[in-house]
């Protein structure tokens, strides 16, 4: 554990009591401030009251399981990157690659070893604080989470999508009516991609904030063309009340260039490019980022939001 970890909130939601108050005691003796649950409910209603930096979580609880609680935990703006560990006495390979692929960011099986638990958890908190740092504004996890959660899709061989997502007329949005206005415009685009994801996705998609007005989204092929319908449909519905009645009726505000010449910029709309490994295997994450960078540059020339799907095959 590092200093800057030092204090730092973990939740442990576990319902075995003896193993509870043993991780307790052994996280607060490495001077973490440690809560407990004794299932998914508390765990839930605790992360509601605090949002901790790190989640311990068991799979096999009463009612609510692990699987669940970390769904909730992942399709929710406020905790998205929050680092869970998955605790279990299962061994199966089949049940860490579905808690990896649930959102989980790490897995340790029952018994443990505390060196081990500990170096994890020291390791996490870490990756925790790089993506906050990466984007304070909508507690999304940024490039380098983007990067893993690429590389680690590819690696377990999944079928995926891969959604690059730009606001087109920001910056002529942002500087019209104040960054205020701006940052606002980004929390709710934020917020209606992890409210797409929850409602037409897997339980396990990824979303991620690149920077600015830059979003990814990452889909099982079986889910994406319900999820990011959604996600630009509730965009168009949502992002025009933004604008004043005057503004959102014209279609348009205006402003003024350097030279003090007008210029019209049309509501707010999306540009998505869509890369998926369904006909084509892809390796990197460069790779990707350059397929996505063709297809919005094709997309841009649209006036409304757009979809712009990559599916040639290799």
């Amino acid at each position: 554990m590092t200093d800057a970890q030092s204090g730092s909130r973990i939740l442990v939601v576990e319902d075995d009591i003896n193993l509870r108050t043993i991780l307790k005691l052994q996280l607060e003796r490495a001077h973490y401030s440690v809560r407990a649950a004794e299932d998914g409910e508390e765990g839930l209603r605790l992360i509601n009251e605090e949002i901790p930096d790190l989640v311990l979580l068991d799979v096999m609880m009463p009612g609510m399981d692990g699987w669940e609680v970390c769904r909730r935990i992942k399709t929710s703006i406020s905790t998205a990157n929050v680092p869970i560990i998955m605790l279990t006495a299962m061994s199966d390979q089949e049940d860490k690659v579905r808690g990896l692929t649930g959102g989980a960011n790490d897995y340790l099986t029952k018994p443990y070893e505390l060196d081990e638990l500990l170096v994890r958890v020291s390791n996490l908190l870490q990756w925790g604080q790089m993506q906050r740092a990466a984007s304070p504004l909508t507690g999304l996890p940024g490039n380098i989470a983007i990067e893993n959660e690429v590389s680690r899709r590819i690696e377990l061989g999944e079928k995926f999508a891969f959604f690059y997502i730009d606001i087109d007329n920001f910056k002529g949005f942002n500087d019209y009516y104040s960054f205020q206005k701006g940052d606002e415009a980004i929390r709710l685009t934020a917020s209606i991609l992890v409210g797409s994801v929850t409602l037409e996705g897997s339980g396990g998609d990824f979303v991620g904030h690149v920077g600015g007005d830059d979003f990814v989204l990452i889909v099982d092929l079986e889910h994406a063309e319900n999820v990011i319908q959604e996600v630009v449909q509730d965009f168009d519905r949502k992002i025009p009340k933004l604008y004043t009645p005057e503004d959102r009726a014209k279609g348009f505000i205006e402003a003024h260039d350097r030279k003090g010449n007008p210029v019209r910029f049309p509501i707010m709309t999306l540009t998505v490019a869509a890369v998926t490994n369904e006909h084509k295997e892809l390796t990197h994450m460069g790779e990707i980022s350059q397929i996505a960078a063709e297809l919005k540059a094709f997309g841009k020339q649209e006036s409304a939001s757009v979809v712009v799907w990559e599916r040639r095959a290799a």
